[in-house]
């Protein structure tokens, strides 16, 4: 059996309109500090899979999950802040 592959997405996997914008790229960096807490908050969790989680894993993931919703408060704030017209509070 021969497999038919198309050659489309080679061509077109690196037109210059499927990278990122600039506009897209500050997006990703504003929301940095919340992807970096949620991967830390994936490690804590992933340490406390294969065994019964102790104190110290425990404390673990709550401070990462801690870190997570203070990044989210932070960038909920920071997008709320920048969205009113005229700096209006």
């Amino acid at each position: 059996m021969s497999h038919i592959v198309t050659v489309q997405d080679a061509v077109t996997a690196f037109e210059p309109w499927m990278e990122p914008t600039d506009a897209e790229l500050d997006a990703i960096e504003q929301e940095m500090p919340l992807i970096l807490a949620g991967v830390d908050l994936v490690d804590a969790q992933i340490i406390a899979l294969d065994r019964t989680p102790n104190e110290v894993d425990n404390r673990r993931i709550r401070r990462a999950r801690n870190r997570v919703l203070a990044a989210r408060r932070e960038l909920a704030n920071r997008t709320a802040g920048a969205s009113l017209p005229g700096g209006a509070a």
